[in-house]
């Protein structure tokens, strides 16, 4: 059996190869750059853009099942081209935003282009990703050893990166997940404080945390670049999940804690839910 990963490159991605190698499984890994994928031995790396469906015309060939990262302008090309080819099994990295009702043009169309092929669909919606927070803290906990945040005591579950791609690889591997919808959030309401706390006691280090104004925090993020400046107003409240302008104001205005404890990977593969302490000993490295 081959498996085709796409999005082999990504934080999620490059996991569930990992993962797939390790059971034995082929694998073929989609990336838009084969040179500088440093991917396992053994992976067969292809090049090809899930943005542009004619460069993947001989990329699914021999494919039976296959982890397709969310690009909506082009999926339902995609999913028509991998479907003609045979494949009979697709599993998407979604969104809990979809859940919410947060989310209805970008992981929506995605996962309505795989059920609406006929194939055997698992969809797999994490929640927050634990990562963000090396995207945004990161550079200045490296640098100053400080975290500038509007909202320090805004609180919710944040899923580590390793029990998506563990939720993904089981649904690809084991029968019995077709047609499944999985919320993957983490075991633990955290909250922003108590994040610096946890990343703080794993590099052994104090780190301050300095409380600003959205505003302030929107500035500090366009100044840093990369992800947090691609994300500001949606992260810190300014633009809606559409892209709508909107308020900043902190989450804990809905208290999440009356919701109760969230869907985690246990329920999918039997094993506890990675903490957030768990993943910050984790990237230890990264935020020194």
């Amino acid at each position: 059996m081959t498996i085709l990963v796409t999005g082999a490159t990504g934080s999620v991605g490059r996991l569930v190869v990992e993962r797939l190698v390790a059971a034995g499984v082929r694998v073929r890994a989609l990336t838009r750059s084969p040179d500088a994928a440093r991917l396992p031995d053994g992976v067969e790396v292809v090049a090809g853009d899930l943005a542009d469906p004619s460069t993947l015309v001989s990329v699914f060939g021999g494919v039976q099942r296959m982890y397709l990262f969310p690009v909506p302008a082009t999926a339902r090309g995609v999913v028509v081209g991998a479907v003609d080819a045979g494949v009979r099994h697709i599993v998407v990295l979604s969104s809990g935003a979809v859940t919410a009702g947060f989310d209805t043009d970008f992981h929506l169309p995605v996962e309505q282009a795989v059920e609406a092929s006929g194939v055997a669909w698992t969809h797999v919606r994490p929640g927050e990703f634990m990562l963000n927070k090396l995207s945004l803290w990161g550079p200045s906990i490296r640098a100053e050893r400080v975290v500038r945040e509007p909202f320090p005591d805004t609180a919710w579950y944040p899923v580590h990166e390793h029990d998506i791609a563990d939720v993904a690889v089981t649904a690809l591997l084991h029968a019995g997940h077709a047609g499944r919808v999985y919320d993957v959030n983490g075991p633990q309401l955290i909250s922003n404080r108590d994040q610096v706390r946890a990343i703080a006691e794993a590099i052994g280090e104090d780190i301050r945390l300095e409380v600003v104004t959205p505003g302030q925090a929107r500035q500090h993020y366009l100044r840093q670049g990369g992800f947090a400046a691609a994300n500001a107003d949606f992260l810190l409240g300014f633009e809606d999940y559409s892209g709508n302008d909107t308020t900043p104001t902190p989450s804990e205005a809905f208290d999440p804690a009356s919701a109760g404890p969230l869907p985690t990977a246990e329920q999918v593969t039997g094993r506890p839910a990675r903490t957030f302490a768990a993943w910050a000993h984790d990237h230890a490295d990264d935020f020194r």
